[in-house]
């Protein structure tokens, strides 16, 4: 795997902890800005807003642009509204700086996306996705409780210039593996074509796919942490090391999604979001057995992470010549489901159905992905290429891309 393919991990990883550091750091934002804890949280949905807008936007803004002046660009603006951040007294214009960074953010994971496949043979997009998503499973393991610790002892406006730091660094990274040149005039991606890709049936129930898994995932562990303490029964002072499991599993479920999504993507979506609906149900079973709860949210992250590189190769897959569009859209169906499955369980939450309701509504969201799965495999006019052991509609091309030969439109 190129070095390159790394640092684009290392820069997702940067960005995720931002990302998730603002769940540890509510109480400290709250206390210093002077708002109650619900208005700083308001500082998260803003960020995934922010991301759900900013990916097709900057996608189709950026779409001939050389990709390392783009992610130096994203980067840079990254960094610098969180210098921003951590140098205001006033709430209001945080709560922008976070859109901003994550308007800019969605656009470095869309090109980023596209660089690293680029990167490699067609027969290892989804081992690319992998390392480069893998940056923000390792932000969960990392990035979460350092950003938390450092905001804890030194102010969460410390954790904010940390975050700036890191993508500097990631910046330099990005400048010294990233080759610079500017796009082949003949192969210079057209706004025209990228629309007309996202006429495929096929990657709207990817899109749907994803939307649902990320919320089945997110509506469990939005409140992993009250779930843990008043339902499983464990002291505050455990929550950090079991999200740290949830994290380690979630690293172990991506590393294997990784090796066997290019050649078995359907395989690999199946078992994934079946154990992911096996595990949700578990938990609403036997959520009050420490044990058992521990070792299903263990498997609730390996499942649930296991199915990410086939999402996002498939989306390559299906949109041929012109994904960066089609990755853009996706990655902002990854924000619908993060929206969705935090919005459902406290649904389920303020109505008094308790935290082993959410194992429930994540196993119905998980049917509701498997379901697309299984539509997007009975649909029509599909062949096996032999080539790639991959499922690829009749109108098929061979496109030579100096690795070999690669399959369009599949």
């Amino acid at each position: 795997m190129p070095l390159a393919v790394y640092i684009l991990g290392l820069a997702i990883f940067a960005q995720g902890t931002s990302e998730l550091m603002l769940a540890g750091l509510l109480p400290e934002l709250s206390a210093d800005l002077g708002v109650s804890i619900p208005q700083a949280g308001l500082l998260i949905s803003a960020f995934a807003v922010g991301m759900l807008v900013g990916a097709p936007v900057l996608a189709v803004v950026t779409l001939r642009w050389p990709r390392r002046t783009a992610l130096l660009v994203f980067l840079a603006l990254f960094a610098l509204s969180h210098v921003a951040g951590a140098l205001t007294p006033n709430y209001e214009i945080l709560l922008v700086t976070r859109i901003v960074g994550a308007f800019v953010y969605a656009g470095f994971w869309a090109v980023a996306a596209v660089t690293a496949v680029g990167l490699v043979p067609v027969t290892s997009r989804a081992r690319a996705m992998s390392v480069v998503t893998g940056g923000l499973t390792i932000a969960t393991i990392v990035g979460l409780p350092a950003g938390t610790m450092i905001g804890q002892h030194l102010g969460w406006r410390a954790a904010f210039w940390t975050v700036g730091a890191l993508s500097v660094c990631a910046m330099a990274g990005v400048l010294a593996t990233i080759p610079l040149g500017r796009p082949d005039p003949a192969r210079i991606p057209r706004i025209s074509a990228e629309v007309r890709a996202m006429a495929n049936p096929r990657l709207w129930l990817s899109y749907a796919t994803t939307a649902f898994v990320t919320a089945a995932i997110l509506v469990v562990f939005s409140y992993l942490a009250p779930l843990l303490t008043e339902t499983t029964g464990l002291h505050a002072s455990a929550v950090p090391a079991v999200l740290a499991l949830y994290g380690v599993g979630s690293l172990i479920g991506i590393t294997i999604g990784g090796r066997y999504s290019d050649a078995l993507p359907f395989h690999t979506l199946a078992i994934g979001i079946t154990g992911l609906c096996a595990m949700s149900t578990v938990l609403a079973f036997w959520a009050a057995a420490p044990m058992v709860a521990i070792a299903a949210i263990f498997l609730l992250g390996g499942f649930g992470f296991a199915v990410n590189p086939a999402l996002n190769a498939r989306v390559f897959s299906l949109a041929g010549d012109a994904p960066t569009l089609a990755t853009a859209v996706n990655f902002s169906s990854f924000n619908v489901g993060i929206t969705i499955g935090p919005w459902l369980g406290g649904l389920a939450i303020n109505a008094g159905a308790g935290y082993q309701a959410l194992g429930w509504i994540a196993a119905m969201l998980g049917l509701v992905a498997l379901s697309t799965v299984v539509l997007a495999v009975l649909l029509p006019g599909r062949v096996t290429s032999r080539t790639s052991g991959r499922v690829a509609p009749v109108s098929t091309r061979v496109v030579p891309t100096g690795r070999g030969t690669e399959i369009s439109g599949i």
